[in-house]
């Protein structure tokens, strides 16, 4: 089993955070958007094109908040993911003001849109991962989170 590296933008903009929008047999979920990294990629170049490939904008990334290990076994869906060992990198994120947005050129199998989500409302939605809705909650907030975040959900 190998482990897969992940990077994932947090983009912000005033009280709400940019999501994938996907769907699946218990509803709408979501992400934010990001994925995984490819021989020979830095973590930048692989955020930005999984924005494009996303949600069909360009991003400036600032600095790394969160780390996140997913160990699949250990998790809700374990019978799928049993083999998966995947490490995140979030990054805070801006969308970049000098570009237009274009149609995302290669969203996700359950992607079905994104959709801004005001941080307020955060708790309401079903994000993945769970844990993760605290601390974005908790950074608008002026409080200090882990940059490592562990095994959560």
């Amino acid at each position: 089993m190998k482990v897969r590296n992940s990077v994932k933008a947090i983009i912000l903009d005033g009280e709400k955070i940019l999501l994938t929008k996907n769907q699946d047999d218990e509803g709408y979920f979501f992400l934010c958007p990001g994925g995984g990294q490819n021989h020979g990629e830095t973590f930048y170049t692989t955020l930005k094109r999984e924005c494009i490939e996303e949600i069909g904008l360009n991003i400036d990334i600032q600095e790394l908040l969160h780390i996140r290990e997913y160990i699949g076994k250990h998790h809700e869906y374990a019978e799928i993911d049993f083999d998966v060992h995947q490490i995140e990198y979030y990054f805070l994120c801006q969308l970049s003001r000098t570009e237009n947005p274009i149609k995302p050129t290669n969203p996700d199998n359950h992607q079905v849109g994104i959709e801004w989500v005001r941080i307020e409302d955060l708790l309401n939605f079903r994000l993945y991962p769970k844990e993760l809705r605290k601390y974005i909650i908790g950074y608008l907030n002026g409080e200090n989170s882990p940059v490592y975040l562990g095994d959560i959900n």
